[in-house]
């Protein structure tokens, strides 16, 4: 037996083949989406991303999730060069980065996001909107050029609100004529579709406001639509967090029944699986000793689960998918640190220790070393 082969067998499911939806993977390994802002000042992906993007499908991950992709040009857009899929340029921009990754042996779908009122950087509107008048937590973040408190955005209409649902749905179209294997909807870390989920960023009293059944709505309806726009077979996720880029502790008020509510009503909105996010993915979501975000997402719809947040050893991936409350696994700051992060784990080499200051200073802009 080879080396490779011993060490690939102290992780059996992390070293087995998976699937989500139609789509096989060659591992239950994927690369978490990440904010790089390495695109062309138009939005347009470009050279650096191929290779960026390239060296992780070669270093044997099997999933790639893009960075956040703004879907429309009109409020979508959250940082200056950041790539978006809303016109044909752009979407022309991504099919070098969609065929290496595939020669690599590796699938990539993108993921769809909508900023809101986190928006910090936009060449297609110069104000924010958002479910409410209210202004966001925190302050915008410095390493994706954003200085000072957020501004307050402009409360949604009813057109708005259509708008954010037709933007979505043709960039699913988009990614889907572009060929990528899937997309994911951003509906975590506190972007539009997070922004109608949470309580005290939505004070509507429409029918996207209110109880936790009227904030999720938009959510659904997202869904369904990015569901109907691409038709049945092409991978269509979402992606789910509490906390939030401006607010890492939030929590949802309702505990474990809001996440029932949230977790039963996508699991009958056409999605393929559901991508939890949190900062420490194996922690209780809630009271000590309680499950998992990850766990619940299970428990209260049987779609496949992708979970994300700081598993980054091979253990901990391993004990996550042995538990039988997810599916995949996606690397942020561990894959980071190890472009090759599958491929040294499985030839049984050390992984190296995340710096933020080499990735994050002076900014969030890919470095010539990682290429």
């Amino acid at each position: 037996m080879s080396n490779q082969e011993t060490e690939k067998r102290k992780y059996p499911l992390l070293f087995s083949e998976g699937r989500l939806g139609n789509l096989k993977l060659r591992n239950r390994i994927g690369l978490a989406p990440m904010t790089r802002t390495s695109a062309e000042s138009n939005g347009v992906p470009n050279e650096t991303m191929v290779k960026y993007y390239t060296r992780y499908a070669k270093g044997g991950f099997a999933l790639l999730i893009t960075e956040g992709t703004y879907p429309d040009e009109k409020f979508s857009q959250g940082y200056l060069n950041q790539p978006g899929i809303a016109n044909e340029e752009q979407i022309a921009g991504w099919n070098g980065i969609i065929q290496s990754v595939h020669e690599a042996g590796a699938k990539i779908i993108c993921q769809l996001m909508h900023a809101g009122a986190l928006s910090q950087g936009n060449i297609h509107a110069e104000e924010n909107i958002g479910p409410s008048a209210v202004q966001p937590k925190g302050e915008k973040l410095g390493f994706y050029g954003g200085e000072g408190a957020f501004s307050i955005p402009r409360e949604m209409s009813k057109d708005d609100i259509a708008d954010v649902v037709n933007g979505f749905a043709q960039a699913a179209k988009n990614a889907k004529d572009a060929g990528f294997d899937g997309i994911e909807i951003h509906g975590a870390n506190g972007y539009i579709l997070d922004q109608f989920l949470t309580d005290y960023t939505n004070q509507r009293q429409d029918e996207y406001g209110g109880n936790t059944e009227n904030r999720v709505r938009l959510l659904v309806e997202t869904a369904q639509a990015c569901r109907k726009a691409v038709g049945n077979g092409f991978l269509v996720g979402i992606r789910i967090s509490q906390g939030k880029v401006n607010d890492y502790a939030h929590k949802w008020s309702g505990g474990e029944e809001d996440a029932r509510t949230i977790f039963t009503a996508l699991g009958k909105a056409g999605l393929d699986f559901i991508h939890v996010t949190e900062y420490h993915a194996d922690q209780p979501a809630f009271k000590e000793g309680g499950p998992s975000p990850a766990a619940l997402a299970k428990k209260y719809r049987e779609l496949p689960v992708v979970v994300n947040g700081n598993l980054n050893t091979p253990e901990q991936a391993e004990e996550m998918l042995q538990s039988g409350e997810v599916d995949v696994v996606t690397l942020g700051k561990a894959a980071l640190a190890n472009k090759d992060w599958v491929n040294k784990v499985a030839e049984g080499k050390l992984l190296e220790d995340f710096d933020p200051k080499r990735f994050f200073v002076p900014d969030a802009k890919v470095k010539e070393f990682e290429l």
